[in-house]
């Protein structure tokens, strides 16, 4: 007999969201193997994110969506909390409001997770708002590899539009993670870190495969460089002072300019093609 595949529980942090959450249900409700459920935690939303996800709730009745708030602290990592706090499922799928999820990803996460000793993982993303989205993911994938050979698979980094963690995983690291009242650290790799303190194993899993917008794109190159460097600032808050873990900072720099113009000429480029016809 095989033993039975672990079930999964998508959380969803969202502030208001409303131009991006519609999509990132639609493609987590439409799997190959049904999640458990997926759950929003709407933190404090001026916009109509949450009513979006109600009518979403009666359109696909089939599926458990539920839509939490968190209205105590404004701040995705009180928001995430809240989420993997009430998520049911033996694995704890976390994305983003703008991720939009490949099909099979339950499917791949529940296979990944059915060896016990992983205890967290993460794949690549492609950027569904950018042009050459197939050469972009082989390019982030390819990426990824990279770094964690550079840093001799002694850190595995999970990606926070892309990742899951095992229920009792995140019960044994819960009360340690940083609260970042300052909001100054990546998440994601505090989260990382303190996984691996506890020698808990990370799996990079190639084919597990999420969309992801390039807005960040459009951030000033002053608010863009801030949330690099929270790379940097993460590392400090652990003590790491490892030159290998700087590359991902200085890829995302240097592709910032290239990548902006690709992402203003893709843009142009799709608004002429749904301009209506007179």
């Amino acid at each position: 007999m095989h033993p039975a595949k672990p079930s999964v529980s998508i959380v969803i942090p969202a502030y208001n969201e409303e131009g991006v959450i519609r999509q990132c249900l639609i493609a987590a409700i439409y799997q190959s193997m049904p999640a458990h459920e997926i759950i929003v935690v709407n933190n404090r939303s001026t916009d109509s994110t949450a009513e979006i996800v109600r009518l979403v709730q009666l359109e696909y009745p089939e599926s458990r969506i539920r839509l939490l708030e968190q209205n105590e602290e404004q701040g995705l990592i009180p928001t995430r909390n809240y989420g993997f706090d009430h998520a049911e499922g033996d694995v704890l799928g976390r994305i983003d409001a703008d991720s939009v999820l490949e099909p099979d990803w339950v499917e791949t996460v529940q296979t990944g997770f059915s060896d016990p000793a992983v205890a967290a993982a993460t794949g690549p993303v492609v950027y569904y708002d950018m042009p050459m989205r197939r050469w972009g993911l082989k390019a982030d994938d390819k990426m990824r590899q990279f770094v964690l050979k550079l840093a001799r698979n002694q850190y595995h980094f999970l990606f926070g539009s892309n990742m899951a963690l095992r229920r009792t995983a995140w019960e044994q690291i819960r009360d340690s993670t940083c609260r970042d009242e300052k909001d100054e650290m990546h998440e994601d790799i505090d989260i990382s870190l303190h996984l691996a303190e506890q020698d808990l194993v990370i799996r990079y899993i190639p084919s597990m495969v999420s969309g992801m917008s390039a807005r960040r794109l459009e951030n000033s190159p002053k608010d863009y460089r801030y949330y690099v460097t929270r790379f940097d600032r993460t590392y400090r808050a652990h003590q790491i002072d490892k030159r290998v873990l700087k590359i991902p900072m200085l890829i995302f720099m240097s592709i910032y300019y290239p990548a902006k113009v690709l992402r203003a000429v893709h843009s142009v480029r799709t608004a002429r093609t749904v301009m209506p016809r007179h």
